[in-house]
C-alpha cells in the first residue's frame, strides 16, 4: 500500500487546527516543518475533495496553501531519515532514530524508527504524554497503550518500571513497527504489540495504567471501555485533542467513573490525567 502526503503551508496557530481537522478524516501521521506540516494517509483513503473542503473553511484566516503527492511504502524510511531530528523531552528523555548519536547525559533514551506510524515525540501530544508519564508511578505496573503508534509511550512505560505493556493499534504496519521498536529498545520481553481496536481487549483483566493518545472522537467513543479496563484508583492519561475539547473529554470521563486530576497544554494541544 502506498501513501499520500499532503504538504500544508500555514501559520502555526492555523496549522494546529488543520492537523486536528485532517485527523478527523483519517490522517494518522503528521510531521511539522518550518512552513507548516505534512499529513499522511493511505492512498486508497485519500480524497482530494475532502482536503479542499477543509482548507476552504479557513480562507481569509491566513496564507494557506497545500499540495499532495504519492509516496511508495519502500521510500518511507528515507523520507523520515531526511526529516527526523533528535528530540529532548522534559530535560530527561532523549528520542532519536538509530542513525542519531546517543545522549548518555540524559536519564532516559528511546530509539524510534517511525516508518508510517504516528508518534516520534515531535508532535505536541506525544511529548505531553511522556511528560505526564514522568509524574506517574509505573513500577511493576501493567499498562495499556491504546493507539500505540510507534510504541514510544509503551517503551517509556517500561523505562519507568512497567512490568508489562499491551500496545494496541488498528493499523497492521503500526503494530509491526511498535514490535520492532520494542526490540530496538530491548524491551520486547515486556511489550506486546497487538493489532485491533478497543474490541482487542476482550477478556483482558483491568490495567494499572492506561495511555490513550488518539483523537477526540475515538476517546469519546471508547470512554466506557476505558472505565471498564482500568483498576480502581488508577490513572489514565489522555491526549490527541485541543484545549477547547477538554471540557467534553472531562465530562465523558466523569460519566464513566474517571475523575479529572490535571492537564498540561502545549501549542493548544492537551494531555489530561484522570483517575478511576
Amino acid at each position: 500500500m502506498d501513501f499520500v502526503e499532503v504538504r500544508v503551508v500555514a501559520p502555526r496557530e492555523l496549522a494546529d487546527i488543520l492537523v486536528a481537522e485532517l485527523a478527523e478524516v483519517g490522517y494518522n501521521t503528521f510531521e511539522d516543518n518550518d512552513e507548516g506540516f505534512c499529513a499522511y494517509i493511505d492512498e486508497d483513503q485519500f480524497a482530494a475533495d475532502a482536503v479542499a473542503e477543509i482548507m476552504s473553511r479557513y480562507e481569509g484566516l491566513g496564507e494557506v496553501g497545500y499540495e499532495h503527492r504519492v509516496i511508495t511504502r519502500q521510500n518511507w524510511n528515507a523520507e523520515w531519515e531526511k526529516n527526523f531530528e533528535p528530540l529532548v523531552i522534559a530535560d530527561k528523555v532523549s528520542v532519536r532514530a538509530p542513525f542519531h548519536a546517543a545522549r548518555p547525559d540524559l536519564e532516559y533514551e528511546i530509539v524510534i524508527m517511525p516508518r508510517m506510524s504516528f508518534g516520534t515525540g515531535h508532535h505536541d501530544t506525544t511529548a505531553l504524554m511522556i511528560t505526564n508519564q514522568l509524574d506517574i508511578d509505573h513500577q511493576n505496573k501493567r499498562v495499556l497503550d491504546m493507539g500505540c503508534g510507534t510504541g514510544i509511550l509503551a517503551i517509556m512505560a517500561v523505562h519507568l518500571g512497567a512490568s508489562y505493556v499491551l500496545a494496541v493499534d488498528v493499523e497492521p504496519w503500526t503494530a509491526e513497527n511498535a514490535a520492532d521498536n520494542a526490540q530496538e529498545n530491548n524491551v520486547q520481553d515486556k511489550v506486546e504489540a497487538r493489532l485491533g481496536d478497543i474490541s482487542a481487549l476482550e477478556g483482558e483483566e483491568p490495567f494499572d495504567i492506561i495511555l490513550a493518545n488518539i483523537n477526540r472522537n475515538v476517546l469519546l467513543e471508547d470512554m466506557a471501555a476505558y472505565g471498564q479496563y482500568l483498576k480502581p484508583n488508577s490513572p489514565i492519561l489522555f491526549s490527541g485533542f485541543y484545549e477547547e475539547d477538554l471540557p467534553l473529554i472531562r465530562e465523558a470521563a466523569e460519566q464513566h467513573g474517571l475523575r479529572y486530576e490535571s492537564h498540561r497544554v502545549q501549542n493548544h494541544w492537551v494531555s489530561a490525567i484522570c483517575r478511576k
